[in-house]
């Protein structure tokens, strides 16, 4: 970074520039990051604002908009300061969000095979050497159209046209 455009930047700017080292961040959980993200944005935001007003603000006394470009120099380079850090913080977001997404992925499959693990089996009884009858399971395929509010749909058109004639 430029050393002259740190110089100018405040104390609070500094120190907002600062928590963005990469050794700051790998300290930060979700939320802080997102909390440093909504700072850092509000002061890039702040800084592009200053930039085009005084940009538009100029362009009528020097006559155009190239001849008043060099005279916001300051506020140009504060508001790209503040855009490449606030990007740095969005990919430690998107890496920090996709580690949380895995690792809760990762316990909902955990739970769901747990939940779907096997009971132990009842204790066969053959009293009198006769096999016990298997204990069928329900069908696993259901017979459908194609899709779930489709077959909702016909049931209740099947419905409405059944209470129309019970009407009658």
């Amino acid at each position: 970074m430029n050393q002259g455009l740190l110089n100018s930047l405040t104390d609070a700017e500094r120190m907002l520039v600062a928590e963005t080292e990469r050794d700051a961040l790998k300290g930060l959980d979700e939320d802080e990051l997102l909390d440093l993200h909504q700072r850092i944005r509000r002061a890039r935001t702040k800084y592009v604002k200053n930039y085009r007003r005084a940009a538009s603000a100029a362009v009528a006394g020097v006559g155009g908009r190239g001849m008043s470009y060099p005279r916001n120099q300051r506020d140009r380079d504060k508001a790209e300061l503040f855009e490449s850090v606030l990007a740095k913080v969005s990919r430690e977001v998107a890496v920090v969000a996709n580690r949380a997404s895995m690792q809760l992925r990762a316990e909902r499959l955990e739970a769901a095979r747990a939940a779907k693990a096997p009971s132990p089996a009842p204790a066969m009884a053959a009293t009198d050497g006769a096999k016990s009858e298997a204990v069928s399971r329900p069908r696993t395929a259901k017979k459908t159209t194609g899709g779930l509010k489709k077959d909702a749909s016909t049931r209740a058109m099947g419905a409405r046209r059944q209470a129309k004639r019970d009407s009658r």
